[in-house]
């Protein structure tokens, strides 16, 4: 992931795909799985419990999210098997709605939805670092953004190895969770009466927060060009990838309810942490808390890493932010770019400290700008010549995109409505990408005037 990362708008449009097969539908799945399985999944399932509010519908939207991501799956990688080159969501969105809202994605993606990914995910980190040791949530939440930060200002960078290793940690913990969840007696960590918080029921937000944590699958769809077996393998990996991540995550889910009862997750933030102790006593607790929170460091390296070079080449695209434009040769790393974004993002951890609940604020921040570009590319097979085979597929997964950025907009009213500052955070998040549209309408007419009379 070194270099421009997909969606910079310093990236060619024409750029050949590698047309390599080398890839079996089995190592697909593996590779799938192994970009989808995060540290999500042991912080986002308290908030699902909430939003749902039974528990047959917080079974049934896990089972529901997995169904989206094979439906996204093959729309994307049908996309990119179509359109030949490299640029992800920035050259779907050039393709069919054109260069201005593509290059408002790569505004939103800077000011919106990486930094609040990074905030997102420094949260979880937080949690279950203060199961562990003092400073509380909010301090370790800070001090991970400012760490991995620095990490990446010194030009260092994690192998492909190890993140291997933290991938294989995290599934044996939760193959772990599972097994220790089913085995303590039925609801014996269930909180007493009165203890669980007020549940405001919203299906289409709980959802969101599903899909969160099983984000990666897009990534996957752009294995298309190594699919050995072409479009049929493909197919086949990302079925059974995903298919593979949505029995593990109702596996563990299944193991939480037994051991904590939906009240008792609902009121648990870090529920891996609190079943591992109980099950193999604080040395249990400990290890889990530990794998969760590399799990979320490797995470926050990735996304600052990729994060800091699509600012910077976004500093050499538009005058007006040159200065994100610089690169420190010595070190490799655009500084002005990791500088702002850890700034921005430490910005916003510290605004989700002061919300209800700093996890679910920042899911509030990024829920509505990312569903908003991503119903925009499952719309594509409707605007480009050639991908009428696409439309299946993208129909429903444009329409469970509606749903859910109607679902993140509508909350973030009721709670801006409710003066709380999650729902503030989730209207700023939309203002902000409205903010970046002088920016690209700029950019764009300045490249109109120098290229000439348009040509019929």
């Amino acid at each position: 992931m070194a270099g421009l990362p997909p969606g910079s708008p310093a990236e060619p449009l024409t750029v050949a795909a590698d047309t390599s097969r080398r890839l079996s539908a089995l190592d697909i799945a593996m590779m799938v799985a192994g970009i989808v399985i995060g540290a999500g999944i042991f912080r986002a399932p308290a908030d699902v419990a909430r939003l749902a509010g039974d528990l047959p519908a917080f079974l049934g939207l896990w089972l529901l999210g997995g169904a989206i991501a094979i439906l996204g799956g093959v729309t994307y990688a049908g996309m990119a098997r179509s359109m030949a080159g490299i640029g992800g969501e920035y050259r779907f969105l050039a393709e069919g709605w054109g260069r201005v809202i593509a290059g408002l994605f790569v505004w939103a993606r800077m000011a919106v939805i990486q930094t609040g990914a990074l905030a997102t995910v420094a949260f979880v980190a937080g949690a279950y670092l203060a199961t562990l040791l003092p400073g509380g949530e909010l301090g370790w939440a800070l001090a991970s953004v400012a760490l991995v930060t620095l990490f990446n200002l010194a030009g260092l960078s994690v192998s492909a190895g190890t993140q291997r290793l933290v991938s294989l940690a995290i599934i044996l913990a939760l193959a772990a969770l599972v097994v220790a969840g089913l085995a303590l007696p039925s609801g014996s960590l269930a909180p007493a009466a009165g203890e669980t918080p007020a549940g405001d029921r919203n299906l289409g937000l709980a959802l969101v927060f599903v899909m969160l944590v099983y984000g990666g699958w897009n990534e996957a769809a752009y294995l298309s060009g190594e699919a050995r077996g072409g479009e049929r393998a493909l197919r086949r990996g990302l079925l059974g990838g995903i298919l593979l991540v949505a029995l593990l995550y109702v596996a563990v889910n299944l193991s939480y309810i037994a051991a904590l009862g939906l009240d008792g997750l609902t009121a648990t933030p870090a529920p891996a942490a609190r079943i591992a102790e109980a099950a193999f006593g604080p040395a249990g607790s400990a290890v889990v808390a530990l794998v969760v929170a590399l799990a979320a460091f490797s995470t926050l390296n990735v996304t600052t890493l990729t994060g800091a070079r699509a600012m910077c080449a976004l500093g050499r695209d538009l005058p007006a932010l040159a200065a994100l434009g610089r690169w420190d040769a010595a070190r490799a790393v655009p500084v002005v770019s990791l500088l702002v974004q850890g700034a921005v993002a430490l910005g916003l951890v510290g605004l989700g400290g002061l919300a209800r609940d700093g996890f679910e604020a920042m899911v509030a921040f990024t829920a509505p700008v990312f569903w908003l570009f991503l119903v925009l590319v499952a719309l594509v097979p409707f605007r480009v010549a050639g991908l009428g085979r696409l439309r299946l597929p993208a129909i429903p997964f444009a329409a469970a995109g509606l749903w859910m950025l109607w679902s993140s907009i509508g909350y973030a009213r009721v709670l801006a409505g409710q003066s709380e500052l999650a729902g503030w955070l989730g209207l700023g998040g939309l203002a902000l990408v409205v903010a970046g549209l002088p920016l690209v309408l700029k950019k764009a007419a300045a490249r109109s005037a120098g290229s000439g009379p348009a040509r019929p």
